[in-house]
C-alpha cells in the first residue's frame, strides 16, 4: 500500500474552498442544450446507461433484501452529482428511486427540468437544484443512501475535498458510485487524440489528461476519508457499435463502489479483513 502514498502529492489542496472548476463550467455551458440528442455530443454516454443503471441497481439490490418489484429502487434516496441534463437521473427515478440531481451550471438544469417535466412520474421522483457539492453540505448531512457522481471527479478542483463532502452528506453504509477515467498512455491516446482530436466522438477540450484519476489514488483518497472500496471494474467503449461493456483492464474507463463506514459499533469483534485483501491483490492488474 505504500506505493499509493506517492499519488497525493500530484494533487496540491485548492485554496478557493470549491471542487468546482470555472472553466469546467464554461465548456459544458456550452453544451447545454445538446444533453438529450442521442446521436449528438453526449451519444457515448447515453449508452453508457446501458451498464451502468444496472451496476447500480444491482449492487444495490444485493445489499438489500427488501425491495418492491417494479420499483426496485423505491424508497431510496439518491443524490446525483454533476447531473447535466439528467441523462442517469432519470432512468433511476423510473426504478423508483427518490432523486436530487445537482449541477453547477443553470442551462445543465434548466435542460434537465425541461426534460423530466414530460413525465408526470419523474416529475415527482426527481428533483434538480443548480449548486455545487459544498454548498448542499450543509442542509443534507448525511442525507441520501447513495451518492453517483458518474464522469464528474475528472472535473473537479479539488478531489479530496469532493471525497469528504460525499461523506458528509451519505448516511452511514451508505454506497457510493464513480465512473471515470485512469490516468494513463492508453487514455491520452484513446481518451482525447482519437476520441477528441479525430473521432469527435466527445467534443475536443472536454478533458484535461492532467485531471484524469489512476485507480489507486481514488482507492487511496477513498480509504482514507471513511469509505471501503467494494468494486473497481474496468469499462470499454466500442465507438463502432456506440456501446459499452466490462473488462478486467481498467486501464482506459473504470467504475468503482465504495461504501462509507457505518455507526461505530460497542462490539470487540475486528472487522473481516478477507474483502480487502482480495481487492488488494486484484489491485493493479490492469
Amino acid at each position: 500500500q505504500l506505493s499509493l502514498f506517492r499519488f497525493t502529492v500530484k494533487r496540491p489542496f485548492s485554496t478557493s474552498h470549491s471542487s468546482v472548476d470555472s472553466k469546467e463550467m464554461k465548456k459544458f455551458q456550452l453544451l447545454a442544450h445538446k444533453w438529450w440528442d442521442e446521436e449528438g455530443e453526449y451519444a457515448a454516454l447515453h449508452s453508457m446507461n446501458d451498464i451502468r443503471v444496472p451496476f447500480i441497481r444491482d449492487t444495490l439490490l444485493s445489499m438489500s433484501s427488501n425491495y418492491h418489484l417494479g420499483n426496485p429502487l423505491s424508497g431510496i434516496r439518491i443524490l446525483d452529482v454533476g447531473c447535466g441534463g439528467g441523462l442517469l437521473s432519470e432512468p433511476l427515478g423510473r426504478l423508483g428511486a427518490s432523486v436530487t440531481g445537482i449541477d453547477p451550471v443553470e442551462d445543465n438544469i434548466r435542460t434537465a427540468d425541461r426534460h423530466k417535466s414530460f413525465d408526470p412520474v419523474l416529475a415527482k421522483r426527481i428533483q434538480y437544484k443548480s449548486s455545487s457539492l459544498e454548498e448542499i453540505v450543509e442542509e443534507s448531512m448525511e442525507t441520501f443512501d447513495v451518492i453517483v457522481a458518474s464522469e464528474v471527479v475528472e472535473h473537479v478542483a479539488d478531489l479530496e475535498m469532493f471525497i469528504k463532502c460525499c461523506s458528509q452528506v451519505l448516511k452511514p453504509d451508505g454506497s457510493l458510485f464513480i465512473t471515470t477515467i485512469n490516468k494513463t498512455q492508453l487514455s491520452y491516446v484513446l481518451g482525447i487524440v482519437v476520441a477528441e482530436k479525430i473521432m469527435g466522438i466527445v467534443p475536443e477540450g472536454t478533458h484535461d489528461w492532467e485531471k484524469f484519476v489512476p485507480p489507486e489514488e481514488l482507492e487511496y483518497l477513498l480509504e482514507s476519508n471513511g469509505f471501503s472500496v467494494k468494486t473497481v471494474s474496468g469499462m470499454l467503449y466500442n465507438p463502432l457499435s456506440g456501446s459499452w461493456s466490462w473488462t478486467k483492464s481498467t486501464s482506459l474507463n473504470y467504475a468503482v463502489h465504495a461504501v462509507k463506514a457505518g455507526a461505530p459499533s460497542h462490539a470487540t469483534d475486528t472487522p473481516p479483513e478477507t474483502d480487502t485483501q482480495q481487492r488488494s491483490a486484484t489491485a493493479g492488474t490492469a
